[in-house]
């Protein structure tokens, strides 16, 4: 049985086995655009953070095919996701990432 929320989470955790997945719906943001007028559904665009081993060896555009191949029923249904942002991650650019942010607030503190 499946503890997430979303079927597109069920997919992105079984394919990807992700360290982190964050899964956002900006759907609200968008709902006023002519494109989305007459959409009765309310999630259609989604923010999406993926940190996998799955793209290890991977550059992003290969990355970012895998995820909308996996997710290509959601994408062509009528009134499906519209819209997705990705941000795709092995854990060490992950990793690189925070020691990165964490150095640039102390230079930010100290500065101060």
């Amino acid at each position: 049985m499946s503890s997430s929320t979303t079927p597109m989470e069920d997919a992105i955790t079984e394919s990807f086995s992700p360290a982190t997945l964050e899964i956002i719906n900006d759907s609200h943001m968008h709902s006023h655009h002519k494109a989305m007028q007459g959409t009765v559904s309310k999630e259609t665009h989604f923010r999406l953070i993926i940190v996998s081993d799955a793209f290890k060896s991977k550059p992003q555009p290969a990355r970012h095919r895998m995820v909308y191949a996996l997710l290509k029923e959601e994408l062509a249904a009528e009134g499906g996701i519209h819209a997705l942002q990705l941000k795709t991650q092995t854990p060490q650019e992950r990793e690189k990432q925070v020691e990165r942010e964490k150095a640039e607030q102390g230079q930010v503190i100290a500065e101060m």
